[in-house]
């Protein structure tokens, strides 16, 4: 598979394009006032403790506390001491490692690190675990990382495990383990690795635990040692910063984007990498010389005065990424709609009724359900859409069919960077998707919740809408002892209302002619609110004194 990195920066925003065999794949946007705080290191202070829902939430001097599960409190330093590993020619930890006034109660070693999972025999034989309010006071200071980025109303999931991913290595401060990626096979090459992880940390008293990625097999002891050297200096930062600096206060940021992408995906699959921004590049060229120097070639400056993703058609794929609705392109369609919960995918056959010479509607279906799965996960690697999704195929009769779908469906997330797993429901035809979510999707960066609907897609209709003023007015009705009523009300609400004859309407001579009602009895004068948008309209009291009382209905 060919990919090509399309990179766009004007020092406000950095917007990122993979496209995989010219295709658009994935969007990355990171802008420089609202950079994402996933990776972060905080020193944040402990604002409340939820014994009822074992958790807690922590000041970070966000706009919205963190929350931090019990499963993820840092709990003493000795707890280190009882790690176990699965690799045979790995000591039991002996060092524990401080990062401040706690420490990890239990620690899941991510996948491939080989290190002790949840349940495990030491862990029974540990009893039942800490409970929050043993660990955690309110207003206790402590190092916290974002592991989930606030989405809607919701604060950044927290933990106290901290993770810095490097090119070839990943460091856990708060663990004393090395462990090898599964994917290096040779037991030379694990042991080489490991080798030379323990030489560093016995030289440099390096303390914490380190995974070896896979992208360190093969490398040179330079690279590994780089590596851990940087680790060894930001680690050294974090605690000085831990002990000089008032909470809540940011002591570790993640990388930039453009940084962190290279580090993470860069392999020799990619074919190209274009940057329209000169200084962008220049940083670009130095890091990828850095850590794989035979790319370097591939870094291309883009000088031309067209828009760079509107020559490789990126912006295209944005803007149809903001729709509800994407066609096949046989002519089926998908219809993708973002809830609070979850995320609903229903698939049509829209203008494809198949070929002449099939003769079967279930062959047709088959097609469109195939081609559907296809561009549907492509689409929730594109807007970035995670949570539960529920995928409402077209029903099909044969089970082997349905089989097959769902295999195309497995198949496909095998492409998804980011972890997921399929159900399917045989008894209703719907396939579901569970799909880590750390960020927020790509159509709640770029866009904001319609001001008229609330984000409800719909507003009120117009007779609605007439309906309820004219209820109000009656409601407030015996409050005006006399006084005139003036209506403001959008410009196609006052069309309705007189061709509806809800109103009896007369004219009287003014400066500025106004229509003067009479409504269940009132006196009341209408007027035309050009600055009211569709449901918005004001019932103004118009007394003698001329004070205005003014009561806002919106629907």
């Amino acid at each position: 598979m060919s990919k090509e990195m399309i990179i766009s920066s004007n020092g406000h925003e950095t917007r990122v394009a993979i496209l995989e065999d010219d295709q658009v794949a994935e969007i990355f946007i990171e802008r420089e006032r609202q950079r994402g705080v996933v990776g972060n290191l905080y020193k944040g202070r402990v604002s409340k403790v939820l014994p009822g829902m074992q958790s807690a939430f922590v000041d970070l001097g966000l706009e919205r506390d963190g929350f931090l599960y019990v499963s993820d409190v840092v709990a003493t330093f000795e707890e280190f001491d009882r790690l176990e590993t699965d690799e045979d020619d790995v000591p039991p930890a002996s060092a524990a490692v401080g990062n401040g006034p706690a420490a990890p109660a239990r620690q899941a070693m991510p996948a491939g690190g080989n290190g002790p999972g949840r349940g495990g025999r030491r862990e029974r034989e540990r009893g039942p675990e800490p409970k929050i309010e043993e660990l955690l006071k309110e207003g206790q200071e402590i190092i916290v990382q974002v592991a989930k980025e606030p989405i809607g109303t919701k604060g950044a999931r927290l933990t106290s495990h901290a993770t810095m991913p490097g090119r070839f290595l990943v460091f856990m401060p708060t663990v004393d383990h090395v462990g090898v990626s599964r994917k290096i096979d040779s037991r030379d090459e694990r042991s080489r690795l490991r080798g030379i992880v323990r030489e560093f940390r016995e030289q440099h008293g390096f303390t914490g635990g380190v995974i070896i990625r896979t992208a360190a097999g093969g490398r040179p002891e330079a690279d590994i040692v780089s590596d851990l050297q940087y680790f060894h200096d930001i680690w050294t930062e974090v605690r000085r910063k831990f002990e000089t600096m008032r909470a809540p206060a940011v002591i570790y940021r993640e990388q930039s984007l453009v940084s962190k992408l290279l580090r993470d995906l860069l392999t020799e699959d990619f074919s190209a990498i274009r940057i329209d921004n000169p200084q962008e590049h220049k940083s670009v060229i130095e890091l990828v010389q850095r850590i794989m120097p035979s790319l370097a070639p591939r870094v291309k400056l883009y000088t031309k005065e067209y828009p760079i993703f509107e020559e490789y058609g990126v912006q295209d794929e944005i803007d149809k990424a903001l729709k509800s609705k994407v066609w096949l392109k046989s002519g089926g369609s998908i219809v993708i709609n973002q809830t609070e919960a979850l995320v609903a995918i229903d698939v049509n056959t829209g203008r494809y009724v198949g070929k002449k010479t099939a003769g079967r509607l279930e062959d047709t279906i088959v097609k469109t359900n195939l081609e559907a799965v296809k561009e549907i996960v492509r689409q929730l690697r594109l807007r970035d859409l995670g949570g539960i999704i529920v995928l409402d195929l077209i029903d099909m009769e044969d089970k082997k069919n349905r089989q097959k779908v769902y295999q195309a469906v497995d198949l496909e997330l095998k492409k998804d960077r980011s972890p997921s797993k399929a159900l399917q429901v045989a008894d209703f035809g719907l396939i579901i998707i569970t799909r880590k979510r750390v960020k927020q999707s790509l159509e709640r960066v770029l866009t904001e919740p319609c001001p008229y609907c609330s984000g409800s897609g719909v507003i009120k209709s117009i007779p609605t809408i007439c309906y309820e003023i004219l209820s109000e007015v009656k409601k407030i009705g015996p409050e005006l002892n006399g006084h005139r009523l003036l209506l403001r009300v959008n410009p196609d609400y006052k069309v309705w209302l007189k061709r509806h004859h809800l109103l009896q309407i007369g004219l009287i001579p003014s400066v500025n002619t106004r229509l003067v009602l009479d409504i269940i009895g009132i006196s009341a004068v209408l007027r035309d609110g050009n600055d009211l948008w569709p449901g918005a309209d004001a019932v103004e009291n118009l007394g003698h004194t001329g004070a205005e009382r003014n009561d806002a209905l919106r629907s």
